[in-house]
């Protein structure tokens, strides 16, 4: 047996590596796999990056831009773990004062009234600056006519905090993957305005990273690990009730399944190829990560997509199972 250890946020959209393990599909492989649940995104970066973790869930931007920098070392993507999962969640006492049928475009009204006021201004949070997260947020207010960097404060925060911090009003609107954003409303904290889904279907959101020199020295390794969470993906995408009780336990989400099985509903974990790493995705997050200044104008972002996502490992996994 090969042990390795993954690194996981408390998220929805880790449940084909959750499911790989409780399933058995990692021992299957040859695998022991022990999934270590981590609070924030700099922390699985960071992991990942010194070999405390050998892979891990992660934001698709993040591994780009840490592939893309020269301060961590680059990582591949040899397979996407989930299609839409974020939302944006604006508080109960923004939603009460602005239309929620067009809440981008009252939010912007709101913010202007609160700028002639001269009343304090509107404070978001999203998980990480590299996210699906903070560009879905961002162009969603840009078209409204909110510039993110002036009209607004983005704050990051970690996931499972999120919820919290709608309720306690340290922050009037999140963006976050299920089920943290139907936890607010659960509470009554908050009304979802708008899914990640309405604004790009099939929202690319997380993916397997492991560090590139690793997965070239590993390569066995890696086509087995590929295999297996394929394996998590397509029983996740089958066994939705069963996978809400189980992303439901302490060691897992620790959210109650009644909250956690209708934020699945708009999740997608393994049909139409959604496990495949799409170069157009990594694409349209590097454009955004030049349009808000995170990374240089000029930079080659088809070589850094090419570099970090790998349709030919999964075309690999994905055929060995087939042929198996």
């Amino acid at each position: 047996m090969t042990r390795l250890r993954l690194g996981f946020v408390a998220l929805n959209d880790a449940a084909a590596l959750i499911a790989a393990g409780a399933k058995g599909f990692f021992a299957a492989e040859g695998l022991e796999v022990d999934l270590v649940r981590e609070v924030s995104w700099a922390t699985i970066r960071d992991k990942v990056d010194v070999g405390a973790l050998h892979g891990a869930h992660m934001l698709a931007p993040m591994a780009l831009a840490a592939t893309a920098g020269a301060e961590l070392r680059p990582l591949v993507a040899p397979m996407a773990l989930n299609l839409n999962g974020p939302a944006v969640t604006l508080s109960s006492r923004l939603a009460g004062v602005i239309d929620p049928a067009a809440s981008a475009q009252g939010l912007a009204a709101l913010i202007a009234r609160r700028r002639d006021e001269g009343a304090s201004g509107i404070t978001l949070a999203v998980v990480f600056p590299h996210s699906t997260h903070n560009y879905l947020l961002r162009d969603w207010l840009s078209r409204a006519g909110i510039d993110p960097d002036r009209d607004v404060r983005i704050n990051v925060a970690p996931p499972a905090r999120m919820t919290e911090l709608l309720v306690s009003g340290v922050v009037e609107g999140i963006c976050v993957t299920e089920p943290w954003g139907a936890a607010a409303v659960t509470a009554g904290a908050g009304r979802t305005a708008v899914r990640a889904s309405q604004l790009w279907p099939r929202t690319p959101d997380k993916v397997l990273a492991l560090a590139e020199a690793w997965a070239a020295e590993n390569p066995e390794v890696v086509q087995a690990l590929v295999r297996a969470i394929l394996r998590g993906a397509a029983w996740a995408e089958r066994n939705r009730p069963e996978l809400a009780a189980l992303l439901s336990e302490p060691a897992y989400v620790a959210a109650p399944a009644a909250v956690i099985a209708p934020s699945l509903e708009d999740m997608i974990f393994h049909a139409g190829e959604a496990n495949a790493p799409d170069p157009a995705h990594a694409a349209w997050l590097l454009a955004q990560m030049v349009r808000w200044n995170h990374l240089p104008v000029g930079v080659d972002a088809a070589a850094i997509a090419a570099r970090v996502y790998r349709p030919d490992l999964y075309r690999a996994a994905r055929d060995s199972l087939a042929a198996g």
